[in-house]
């Protein structure tokens, strides 16, 4: 069972994973790396999941709807349009954070307020 920290960790790491994948750029960091760090303290965890957010959004923004709508092997296993590999990328987030409510609440911490709409 993954610690809060090494959830929100592995989010960091797909991010990179799944953007790489999809847009062909090249990841700036290896497969699992973001997992691996020793230094788990707050500050650090999150510079590494916010770079990894910014990652995905840089890569995002420079892609148009024709890219977005091409089709591609996903990670060699799964064919898809490069929007629905990005959709799954969000879907790999709602489980992963849905995951860490639980944390959270576990330590006595009310989590943010979602917002549906």
């Amino acid at each position: 069972m993954r610690s809060f920290a090494e959830q929100v960790l592995h989010l960091g790491d797909a991010n990179y994973g799944f953007v790489s994948a999809v847009t062909g750029t090249k990841s700036p960091v290896g497969q699992g790396d973001l997992e691996k760090t020793n230094d788990k303290s707050k500050a650090n965890v999150s510079n590494l999941v916010l770079a990894s957010y910014d990652f995905v959004i840089d890569n995002i923004k420079k892609m148009t709807d024709a890219q977005l709508d091409e089709s591609i092997k996903l990670f060699g296993k799964f064919d898809m349009t490069k929007r629905l590999a990005l959709a799954k990328v969000f879907e790999h987030q709602a489980h992963h954070r849905g995951q860490t409510t639980v944390y959270l609440r576990l330590a006595g911490i009310k989590p943010p307020q979602e917002k549906l709409f």
